[in-house]
């Protein structure tokens, strides 16, 4: 990748690479392709799939199913219980992907005439994942099957309580196993170490893997005969939920994810699902959702039910029949996201704090009593981007025992090395995948797991860091940024985790206004040599390098910008506006 403008270092000390394919920039007689080819190309787009991923569909993605391990014993044991009229119980994660996997299971299974109960633990006081003593009691109060959505991968415990209690239990998580998997009637999950073909869809959130086990699931009863008298369920009407927990979950949106997605918000924009409507509605969304509304609008309310409120606020709204019901949720849902965003605040200065004094480590770990466990991976989240290295953020009880959540960086495998101090009995317990994880572990014991990550991943964060540059895909002058160009390199979407949005460069330019506004963005109106004036932002970095130079940059002084475009529609006439990564000043 050939250097942007010869920028070796920024303001924000990195360097600048353009994303282009540099084999295509060798090619003889190369000439430049459309917008939205190259976006497609620079992403890791085959030349040969191009018409597939600039329109991407479920049939020009979907697998099938049979691929997994244990997906026709899956989808053969539903189809019994259907038959059989059996009691179901959908076992979820409190979070976006464990809701609408959870959705997605009950709202198909009703559609086959069978009514499924949810049951989503209570983060505070059942923690993660399935108990024994919670499927006991779901087999006590007659579950005759119970599908784990989004967790179980490493529940051993609590599935052979649930063996011996003589209720059979099918597993469908995307989290990484361990070299044994716990006693289950199935577990499907293409991050199983004996997986095989379904290895390469590793990436699905696990509402993927659930949209998958529907289809197994349709396949098998059509092949019974159980739809000779009447339709089959539309599965894709239900692409709208698999899309939320995907893009929520922070899953790469290559291969089936980027359909999961784009067919998704098709089927969203209908408004068809009566809690999502009443949802996108609390959001104060006016046009069809868009991916990155899912992942800050959207999921965060979904959030908040589990991480500060009730555990199955989520799902139950996913779910209802009633309007009413609906509308009430989500206020209920949009007010526990404000509250969750002032706990958030709290959490964050403390941790803030303690990562400040550790900030020569490869790997941020911060504890404190009195954290709210549910705001930890957020705040996790915010450290990782303001130190570019992985961060944990763990939460301590009186008891002395913590709940900790970690966030990653690319090329670091955050999972295997959490899953690693659980094998090393440095945690009570922990899992996850590269990019995330969580752990419960003893106060005493959190120096040792400190020393374990970063002697496990300090040659990984390393090398990261060294590669680390910021990815640039065009140059403009602030009058080549415009609404038509947003929507342009809108048709590359939908872009997320793994397929990143476009970002650009725009000048040369000089600061004509700036200013601090909301919680610690820096605002500015920029002119360029073209006569044509632009708004950026840059959120959350007024105290940063990069605030610093906005805030304080001569009048005379040129600069180019680096970010992503976006519509800003609050005004009477949609403009673009550039959304601030890093800056470089013009010597």
């Amino acid at each position: 990748m050939n250097t942007v403008l010869n920028i070796t270092r920024s303001i924000l000390g990195q360097p600048w690479r353009w994303r282009a394919l540099e084999t295509d920039t060798r090619d003889p007689g190369f000439a430049p392709d459309d917008l939205v080819t190259q976006l497609l190309l620079s992403r890791g787009c085959p030349r040969d799939d191009l018409d597939a991923h600039k329109t991407p569909s479920i049939r020009g993605f979907m697998p099938d199913p049979s691929i997994f391990r244990d997906m026709d014993r899956a989808a053969e044991r539903l189809a019994d219980a259907i038959s059989n009229r059996e009691s179901v119980t959908v076992f979820g994660d409190y979070d976006v992907d464990g809701a609408t996997s959870a959705a997605l299971m009950i709202l198909l299974l009703r559609d086959l005439g069978l009514e499924a109960k949810p049951y989503i633990p209570d983060r505070l006081m059942e923690g993660y994942g399935p108990s024994g003593p919670a499927l006991v009691r779901l087999k006590d109060e007659g579950a005759d099957l119970i599908v784990t959505v989004d967790c179980g991968a490493q529940a051993f415990d609590a599935l052979e309580q649930a063996r011996i209690a003589g209720v059979d239990v099918i597993v469908v998580d995307h989290h990484k196993c361990a070299l044994t998997l716990p006693h289950a009637h199935a577990v499907v999950n293409p991050n199983r170490l004996d997986e095989t073909d379904g290895a390469a869809h590793g990436h699905l959130a696990a509402v993927g893997v659930a949209f998958l086990l529907g289809a197994a699931l349709i396949r098998v009863l059509r092949a019974r005969g159980a739809f000779r008298d009447k339709p089959e369920p539309r599965l894709l009407d239900l692409l709208d939920i698999v899309a939320l927990g995907t893009v929520a979950d922070v899953a790469q949106l290559r291969g089936l994810n980027r359909a999961f997605v784009a067919q998704g918000l098709k089927v969203m924009a209908q408004r068809r699902n009566i809690g999502l409507n009443a949802l996108i509605s609390a959001s104060r969304l006016t046009r069809p959702p868009t991916a990155t509304d899912l992942g800050f609008a959207l999921g965060p309310r979904i959030n908040a039910g589990g991480r500060v409120g009730k555990s199955d606020l989520g799902v139950r709204l996913l779910t209802t029949r009633d309007p009413q019901e609906a509308a009430a949720i989500a206020a209920e849902l949009d007010g526990l996201n404000e509250e969750r965003r002032a706990i958030e605040a709290i959490v964050q200065e403390a941790a803030e704090a303690l990562a400040a004094v550790a900030s020569d480590r490869k790997v941020l770990v911060v504890a404190g009593h009195g954290w709210h466990p549910g705001v930890i991976g957020i705040v996790a989240g915010r450290l990782k981007e303001k130190y570019g290295r992985p961060a944990i953020v763990i939460a301590l009880d009186d008891n002395g025992i913590g709940k900790g959540s970690g966030r990653s960086i690319s090329g670091v495998d955050l999972g295997a090395a959490v899953l690693s101090a659980k094998d090393s009995d440095i945690l009570v317990a922990g899992g996850g995948h590269a990019m995330a994880a969580g752990l419960t572990i003893a106060a005493d014991r959190i120096g040792n797991f400190a020393d374990f990550l970063e002697e496990r991943l300090s040659e990984s964060v390393t090398r990261s860091i060294g590669d680390r540059a910021l990815l640039l895909d065009a140059l403009l002058a602030p009058g080549g940024i415009t609404p038509s160009l947003v929507e342009a390199m809108d048709q590359g979407g939908p872009y997320g985790m793994g397929w990143p949005q476009p970002r650009i460069v725009a000048g040369p330019v000089r600061i004509i206004k700036a200013d601090i506004v909301g919680n610690g963005h820096v605002r500015v109106i920029i002119a360029g040599d073209d006569g044509r004036s632009l708004k950026a932002v840059a959120f959350r970095q007024s105290e940063t390098a990069l605030g610093a130079a906005l805030l304080g940059a001569p009048p005379h002084r040129r600069l180019w910008l680096a970010g992503r475009v976006k519509i800003d529609d609050w005004g009477a006439k949609p403009a673009a506006e550039l959304h601030l990564d890093d800056a470089a000043w013009i010597d």
